[in-house]
């Protein structure tokens, strides 16, 4: 049995990096899994072990922190928060051991997926290489090849959204995202090899075709409730906690659909074991929805929640904001797909507040008006640039 020791630890660098670390689990283990990557499903198990290892001394310096029952009542929601975000990334290496324990998904899998704009890239960082001893600065993937790195490990240490100052040294490990062809540039610079990407197949059978097309959007569903369970609570908006309870809800039923057309497709597929990976991916997807909905659930109980999360969230490597669309300003009455906001300002839409409505992963072609509020997730100057672009001219 392994001795477990306390060490004093801050509370508030602990949930930066724990809420960074479940965002990014589950990033990497739906790009593992569903395009057949090795390199970056061992990453996952990684970030699993590291949230885990720092779970135990977050609970600790809360419970410590507690000197009365007021602090009690809402230090708890943090605690909540906790063990949330490990549970989603355990959720994440559960998908992720899709390729570790060599399940597999069936190939219409890929072909249910949309087309992406970017790819995923993980490089070892090979002893001849140019970057070595270069910083983040002097190589500048992101405006050479447009190749945003979101993290390096060295050794056991993770720099999650590493800044222009960050160095490369031979055995890093790089993970990052960006167009395909500026990926392979990048993995090629920092290994000396070209990444070779493939390509899905058609499907045969018209059961396993539908349940892949759910299993994708058991994907979509559990990567928006784990932003919107964060941005719930950081605004404590009970509207938006609610629509995360209500994706949890929808969650549970398209995973007992997948079962349902899983169980009908077993006798008409050659490999019927292949199935186990829909039934597998779509379990963990839920779980990961489950794990936000208790996040959501603190504002939705009313309990309060520490300024520390606040203050957390304010410091992470992503900021979630709210944006009001002024009247006569540059972004209303134009769509998403006219405006490029993720290309120009790297902030990924989570949600627009209409009126009394919510829309939930905006497609492109949604056309912003004034008076939207949009949840939106991204770097700090970008959302800065997003809320100037968002006031009236």
């Amino acid at each position: 049995m392994t001795d477990i020791s306390y060490r004093p630890q801050n509370v508030r660098e602990t949930l930066v990096e724990l809420k960074n670390t479940s965002e990014l689990a589950v990033d990497l283990a739906y790009a593992a899994a569903l395009y057949d990557y090795p390199g970056l499903a061992e990453e996952v198990l990684e970030l699993e072990a590291r949230a885990e290892s720092l779970q135990y001394p977050a609970k600790i310096a809360l419970m410590l922190a507690a000197k009365r029952s007021t602090d009690a009542e809402r230090l708890v929601g943090i605690v909540q928060i906790v063990e949330a975000a490990v549970a989603i990334t355990n959720a994440a290496a559960d998908v992720a051991a899709i390729l570790v324990d060599d399940i597999g998904v069936p190939d219409e899998v890929l072909r249910a997926l949309p087309e992406a704009d970017e790819v995923v890239v993980r490089a070892v960082v090979s002893e001849g290489s140019d970057a070595v001893g270069r910083s983040m600065g002097e190589l500048a993937f992101d405006t050479d090849a447009g190749v945003d790195v979101t993290a390096i490990r060295r050794g056991r240490e993770w720099d999650i959204d590493p800044d222009e100052r960050a160095t490369i040294d031979a055995g890093d490990v790089v993970i990052g995202h960006g167009p395909e062809t500026g990926a392979a540039e990048v993995h090629e610079l920092l290994t000396g090899d070209a990444r070779a990407i493939g390509a899905g197949v058609d499907a045969e059978v018209a059961e396993l075709d539908r349940a892949a097309a759910l299993v994708v959007e058991l994907k979509d569903l559990s990567e928006l409730s784990v932003g919107l369970g964060y941005a719930a609570v950081l605004f404590d908006d009970a509207d938006l906690a609610a629509e995360v309870a209500e994706i949890e809800h929808r969650s549970d039923s398209v995973k007992n659909d997948v079962e349902t057309l899983v169980i009908e497709a077993g006798d008409q597929v050659a490999e019927p074991s292949r199935l186990r990976g829909l039934l597998h991916l779509a379990t963990a997807s839920e779980a990961i929805c489950d794990a936000a909905a208790r996040i959501a659930d603190i504002v939705l109980r009313d309990g309060g929640v520490h300024p520390v999360f606040g203050q957390a969230i304010g410091e992470s490597d992503e900021l979630i904001t709210t944006t009001t669309i002024e009247p006569g300003s540059e972004l209303a009455e134009r769509s998403l797909d006219e405006l490029e906001l993720e290309e120009r300002t790297g902030m990924t839409i989570m949600a627009i507040h209409r009126e009394t409505d919510w829309i939930l992963a905006p497609p492109i072609d949604t056309r912003l008006l004034p008076a939207d509020v949009l949840i939106a997730r991204g770097p700090e100057q970008g959302a800065t640039d997003l809320q100037a672009w968002a006031k009236s001219d």
